[in-house]
């Protein structure tokens, strides 16, 4: 076994992988941008090296600095974690020609199975069923849209080199297929430095399986059963379970031994996932979509029900150690769920969220567990993946499970990063998932009635309580009853003290305390109505059963002067924090309603920005690489004549 490995990656999966090498006995090296410098994984790690400034590209990404920080530290091998290089074979090939190990597949079996076109027709030619689809690699825009129109819409546009949903365009207007490619190819680009795209015909309802390998160097490959991945949002997992309550043994069997045969096909060793596409209705016929060759961020669910620690058994097949086990030592043992708590906002179409952790509550306890990369204090940015931390639960049956991480979730607290923690919680007490009746379009089916933006009376009620017990005096012994704010009055009957108040995005409320309440530094409980309400909180932000709340003083001068500054005009905003990528217009155009104007990326995500109406652009406010916070003014456009009357 190996003395010390470098862990070529951030976040969670960092914290992660640091813990099995500790459980080992292994040392391990960690690596950080400037931004993560202060990050948990660089704190739980023996040692630490900085690889570069913020921007993943020159930390993260860079192959040579990755290599250096190996060689100063004495790695042995090194463990790309999911993301960023974990699929890259020129990486892979690099560690091995500077006499590292990579804890990985070889080069050869990433760059096939990385290349969607070339996997596809390697694992057909193996017997495995495939979504039927374009052919060839290298498709200009127009043989991608002809090819489109033989198969028919609706059809999923791909990127060839990466996966986990980015870049992914599922189109199914025709007239719409140009602007569509342009930005699959924009995207797939940023994200993988390759825009190389193929389509495949969508499959209406449904539902996303994958089957985990793992596989020695000595021709021993296995599979430890499946997941089901299909509640998703933008082609992205937010929920996963194994098993899936969809297949039967013998389903299972056969697709477990279809997996089995496409890791074979290119040679596969270590840890990977083969993912499959399957109609609802009939589960028997299901399709090869890809394979990963790396960890899957949704492993924990496996390791949960079949008691084998998936990072411990990358590093000993990476080690030349043989599996101690065959296919029928194999079994699947209970339920567990995963939920993955990101930093976006549902109600707003899940566009990514940041800010600083100012609070943190992770769950805990029996069935639970937690993979985080948090810590108060983590200031969360647009440059890296949303995915903050998962929590996993378990239990002897599906409903057990469900029922522990709908708890879970209620007890997990990011104060002043907006999560979907809340929303994952309503999610899995829908009928249709607490039914098992999943697909991969039911998120987008039920999302509006799972958020919402109302805030309940009990929020302001807090907020209001909070300010009040700050102007409440400290010192003890005799005080000045008028420095007391009781709303007392000379002559007249006490009226409560009003605070006005503001959450982000909706109208002011001028709120005074209707109850008793009670409050802490971190923590505050009111009675309205006879009802008690406990909330946690930090600064400005209140959060209960994993929502939270950011309420702000508001100052009716101030947001009147901001309203002058625009009379007669709109503004556009950004609708996330970000980097603005690509502005189509100057000060003095006519624009026409709905027209792109810009397009701001977070987190490997792009928004178009677009004219709310026909006008005049009479301001703007950023270029091209600008940075920019959530609601930040992008440019103002002057309605027409036509447009305003």
């Amino acid at each position: 076994m190996f003395d010390t490995v470098l862990v070529a990656n951030r976040g969670e999966i960092a914290v992660r992988v640091i813990r099995t090498l500790r459980t080992m006995g292994v040392r391990s090296v960690a690596v950080f941008s400037d931004a993560d410098a202060d990050a948990r994984h660089v704190r739980e790690a023996d040692t630490a090296v900085r690889i570069g400034p913020p921007p993943a590209a020159e930390s993260y990404l860079s192959v040579e600095r990755l290599l250096e920080a190996a060689a100063r530290t004495g790695a042995q091998a090194v463990h790309p974690g999911y993301g960023f290089l974990a699929e890259n074979a020129r990486f892979a090939r690099a560690c091995e020609e500077a006499g590292l190990v990579f804890i990985g597949p070889p080069a050869d079996a990433i760059a096939l199975m990385g290349d969607k076109i070339r996997a596809k027709e390697t694992v057909r030619a193996a017997g495995v069923p495939v979504v039927p689809g374009s052919s060839g690699s290298g498709l200009t825009d127009a043989q991608l849209a002809e090819a489109a129109r033989e198969i028919g819409t609706p059809v999923l546009l791909k990127p060839s080199a990466g996966g986990g949903g980015k870049g992914m365009r599922l189109v199914r207007d025709a007239a719409a297929l140009a602007d569509e490619i342009a930005a699959a190819r924009r995207e797939a680009r940023a994200s993988f430095g390759d825009d190389t795209l193929l389509v495949e015909r969508w499959v209406d309802r449904p539902r996303h399986i994958e089957i985990q390998v793992l596989a020695d160097g000595h021709g021993n490959v296995v599979h430890l059963g499946e997941r089901e991945c299909s509640l998703q949002r933008r082609h992205q997992k937010i929920i996963e379970e194994a098993p899936s309550v969809l297949l039967d043994e013998a389903t299972r069997a056969s697709m477990g031994e279809a997996a089995v045969q496409a890791a074979r096909s290119c040679g596969y060793r270590g840890a990977g996932t083969v993912e499959f596409i399957v109609p609802g209705g009939d589960p028997s016929s299901y399709y090869f979509m890809e394979m990963n060759t790396r960890l899957q961020v949704e492993h924990p669910v496996t390791e949960f029900v079949t008691g084998l620690d998936l990072v411990e058994w990358q590093l000993r097949v990476a080690a030349g150690e043989r599996l101690g086990f065959g296919q029928q030592d194999v079994t699947l043992t209970g339920h567990a769920v995963e939920a993955r708590i990101c930093a976006e906002d549902p109600a707003r179409g899940f566009l990514p969220s940041g800010g600083t952790v100012l609070l943190l509550r992770e769950p805990e306890g029996e069935g639970v567990r937690t993979d985080s990369g948090l810590s108060e204090g983590t200031e969360v940015g647009s440059l890296y993946d949303p995915m903050l931390s998962k929590v996993i639960a378990y239990g002897p049956d599906r409903e057990t499970a469900l029922r522990r991480l709908r708890a879970a979730l209620a007890e997990t607290v990011t104060l002043g990063v907006p999560t979907n923690a809340g929303f994952l919680r309503r999610l899995l007490a829908h009928p249709a998932v607490v039914a098992g009746e999943l697909d991969t379009g039911l998120v987008e089916r039920v999302v509006d009635d799972l958020v919402t933006t109302d805030v309940p009376d009990e929020v302001y009620e807090a907020a209001a309580a909070v300010r009040l017990d700050a102007l409440r005096p400290r010192t003890e012994g005799w005080v000045d009853p008028f420095s007391v704010p009781s709303g007392w009055r000379l002559g007249g009957r006490p009226k409560p003290v009003a605070f006005p108040l503001r959450v982000p995005g909706l109208d002011p409320v001028t709120h005074a305390c209707a109850g008793d309440a009670r409050v802490a530094p971190d923590r505050v409980d009111v009675t309205l109505d006879g009802v008690r309400h406990s909330f946690h909180r930090a600064a400005d932000w209140l959060g209960r059963d994993g929502d939270a709340w950011q309420v702000r003083d508001h100052d009716p001068v101030a947001a009147s002067l901001g309203r002058a500054a625009h009379a007669g005009a709109d503004s556009l905003t950004a609708p996330m924090p970000g980097t603005v990528t690509v502005v189509k217009v100057a000060v003095g155009d006519e624009v026409a309603a709905g027209q792109s104007l810009l397009v701001v990326e977070a987190m490997k995500m792009e928004h178009v920005v677009s004219a709310p109406h026909a006008g005049t652009v009479t301001e703007l406010d950023v270029t091209p690489g600008a940075t920019v916070a959530m609601d930040q003014v992008l440019a103002v456009i002057a309605p027409t004549e036509e447009a305003d009357g």
